[in-house]
């Protein structure tokens, strides 16, 4: 293969995506979702949440992909407020402790760096009733071209 081709082999293809309201993290049309409600601020793109029974792994403990769900949907929608909409390649959990069912949790994402089209990211889990931190992630995003239902109008919000 010729540097040329080799070169053009690297280069990903577009990818498109559509938010039609169903997403299982935050979707408001998905009934058996989280629908959670991420707002740009200071800190990054923030939301809070209560652990509903349903997602029990253990007893009294969520299922730690309940966990890792929350972290994406942080790291997507601090992508999405800052301009940068992309889907997740890579993302990297670290558990610190157990997340309870029922407990308060409030989720922070925020990008660190962004480098042609991908979007370097952080989040993190704490409770809010102690602060104590439940897990953290980085990860990598690649940026895609988005298109939001119109009778949704950007549900949380237009990406800058």
């Amino acid at each position: 293969m010729c540097g040329t081709t080799a070169r053009l082999a690297m280069i990903e293809p577009t990818v498109e995506v559509r938010f039609d309201g169903h997403c299982f993290g935050c979707g408001p049309l998905n009934e058996d979702g989280l629908q959670l409600k991420f707002v740009p601020g200071p800190d990054g793109s923030v939301a809070e949440f209560v652990i509903p029974d349903r997602f029990q792994s253990w007893s009294g403990m969520a299922h730690g992909g309940i966990t890792s769900l929350l972290l994406d949907e942080a790291v997507g929608w601090a992508a999405w407020h800052a301009g940068h909409p992309g889907v997740t390649g890579r993302l990297q959990v670290s558990f610190r402790r157990p997340l309870k069912l029922g407990e308060r949790v409030r989720v922070v994402g925020k990008v660190e760096n962004v480098r042609r089209s991908l979007v370097y990211t952080s989040a993190y889990v704490e409770s809010l009733d102690d602060g104590s931190r439940i897990a953290d992630a980085t990860a990598t995003l690649m940026e895609v071209k988005t298109e939001v239902d119109a009778e949704l109008g950007g549900a949380h919000g237009p990406a800058r």
